[in-house]
């Protein structure tokens, strides 16, 4: 069992094994605390743009379904007319200078496939580096008259108007500790100053009460696409035939979940969360399907063969949620 695995066990599954690494998370908060208290008093210098900020982020390590949200937002923005600039941290990226432009064809290797995913999925403007401050200036200079940061919730030299915090409906919290014994970036007490929460929520369950307005989604699967030619097949072509599934992301039994709908056979490949694929992650030996994510297929289309194909997905929202959602979203748009 990887490392990765073995922490999510610890953390969702088993809470009274993570006990003797309490101290550890106890001084973890500390830091967390003082230096989020040094921003506040103005210690640590943070910046304001010139355009508005929304920061779309978790309180939690591991996949929440944070981009898929952030690629909806910037669809929907798009379509009302702004030029939308998104920065991400660009994570796994080998990239010797930052922060860098990202095109729907740049390298995730050296840029992070999130990154790479993000541009290929809006074609907006996409600039990836640690320093979110410079990759948002920059995509204010190039025409953003919005920005989107892709996680960031922690990224406190980047001041922000609007923060959406994404959260797992089936997983929440786990057993509620700071890292390392928990999955928490931040106490629970950070989501009071936060604007929304948007639960994830993949299977019906009734979120839990918060003092901050909250919406829920759903990420839908839509298409097959072959990595090979690009050509679109549904969803049900595959039903009731055995497959390979290769994933390298924070939730891997979310798409699980999400395949079993297909009601497809299927043995998994499970990879760490931004792992860099090779051929070999991604042959078999056979001529069996093999499926993957849209941000594992962007690592290894330059390779992938007439068997392999992305999984497409959207986020899907009900009329009343996406309404709190949009409202949230031109307050902050006038406001500014």
């Amino acid at each position: 069992m990887s490392l990765d695995a073995r922490l999510q066990q610890l953390w969702y599954d088993r809470p009274g094994a993570a006990l003797p690494l309490l101290p550890l998370s106890w001084l973890f908060g500390c830091i967390v605390s003082l230096r989020r208290w040094a921003f506040r008093v103005g210690l640590l210098r943070s910046t304001k743009l010139s355009k508005p900020v929304i920061v779309v982020g978790n309180l939690t390590v591991g996949g929440t379904g944070k981009t898929p949200v952030v690629i909806w937002l910037v669809n929907t923005l798009a379509a009302q007319g702004h030029t939308v600039g998104v920065i991400t941290r660009g994570y796994g990226g080998k990239a010797k200078s930052w922060p860098q432009q990202v095109k729907p064809g740049s390298d995730p290797n050296l840029l992070g496939d999130e990154a790479v995913l993000i541009a290929q999925e809006t074609h907006c403007l996409v600039f990836a580096g640690p320093n979110r401050v410079a990759a948002a200036e920059q995509a204010i200079a190039a025409g953003a008259d919005v920005i989107i940061s892709d996680d960031g919730l922690q990224h406190y030299r980047l001041q922000r108007d609007l923060e959406l915090v994404v959260v797992d409906a089936s997983r929440l919290f786990g057993n509620g500790h700071l890292l390392p014994a928990g999955p928490l970036r931040e106490p629970l007490q950070r989501l009071e100053t936060a604007n929304m929460v948007l639960f994830n929520q993949r299977v019906e369950r009734q979120p839990p009460p918060l003092p901050i307005p909250h919406a829920a989604f759903r990420i839908g699967l839509t298409k097959l696409r072959s990595l090979h030619s690009g050509e679109p097949r549904p969803l049900d072509s595959l039903r009731g035939q055995q497959v390979h599934v290769v994933t390298g992301i924070g939730n891997p039994l979310a798409f699980l979940q999400a395949l079993r709908t297909m009601e497809v056979r299927m043995d998994a490949r499970l990879l760490r969360d931004h792992a860099e694929l090779t051929v070999d992650d991604i042959e078999f030996g056979d001529a069996l399907p093999v499926l993957m994510t849209e941000k594992d297929a962007v690592k290894c289309r330059r390779f992938a063969g007439a068997r392999h194909w992305a999984v497409g997905a959207e986020v899907i929202f009900n009329e009343a949620d996406e309404a709190r959602l949009q409202q949230c979203l031109q307050q902050c748009l006038v406001k500014h």
